[in-house]
């Protein structure tokens, strides 16, 4: 049977015509991919070759961690198409963590993280971060502490108050990450927040809160009451 091409659909119908007429939040997924792509092949149309893709890594979710490898082992993605592929995703990473020249300010858990989620909530080890504040509760500078899993050994109350009185820190906020996706707190997680409290208070910066970043989730260990 011959692949339906879009040359044989309606032209109201077509993925760059509904885009201008519709607008890009109206088309669906595989709609999206057809129009990065451009072209099928010529044993199927483009709209057929993006739910192959989609299909292959189910989804979104998936395909925003693809490598070229993976991507040019699909039948009908050579380099060219793969490369665009990881461009675009590469692209929308960038632009989901902009943030204007106008400081980041953080009033609540909430803030905190929508600050750092869309980064860490797909990375595959723990990442610690600190988010320096100063007196308005602005994001002067953030800092990545240390990768791996969290440890009251590891996260010494040395490194992180070091960096928080160079740039002149009035609060700080640390977070990490659950790589499986589960924020809750550990014992481990509850110790180390205590240690960072204890220390703080000791030399007169304030640690705000402590977030745990899961998948879309976080939990404040502020709110938890632990701060």
């Amino acid at each position: 049977m011959a692949s339906v091409t879009m040359k044989d659909v309606p032209k109201e119908d077509r993925p760059r015509e509904r885009l201008l007429n519709a607008g890009s939040s109206h088309l669906s997924n595989q709609e999206i991919l057809a129009i990065l792509l451009g072209s099928g092949t010529k044993e199927e149309s483009v709209m057929e070759l993006s739910n192959r893709i989609l299909m292959h890594f189910e989804g979104l979710h998936l395909l925003r961690d693809a490598t070229i490898e993976e991507l040019v082992a699909i039948k009908g993605i050579g380099i060219a198409k793969g490369v665009l592929i990881l461009s675009a995703i590469e692209f929308g990473k960038r632009m989901n963590q902009y943030r204007p020249n106008e400081r980041y300010i953080i009033r609540s858990p909430d803030d905190g993280a929508d600050y750092i989620m869309e980064e860490m909530r797909t990375l595959k080890q723990e990442h610690f971060i600190v988010l320096f504040l100063n007196t308005k509760n602005q994001v002067i500078h953030r800092q990545t502490i240390f990768i791996g899993s969290l440890n009251a050994s590891i996260v010494h109350p040395r490194e992180v108050f070091r960096e928080a009185v160079k740039r002149s820190a009035a609060s700080i906020i640390v977070a990490h990450n659950h790589p499986s996706g589960d924020p809750s707190p550990s014992q481990e997680d509850i110790h180390v927040t205590r240690r960072l409290l204890e220390s703080g208070k000791l030399i007169g910066i304030e640690l705000l809160d402590h977030l745990i970043i899961g998948d879309r989730k976080f939990v404040s260990l502020k709110e938890k009451g632990y701060l």
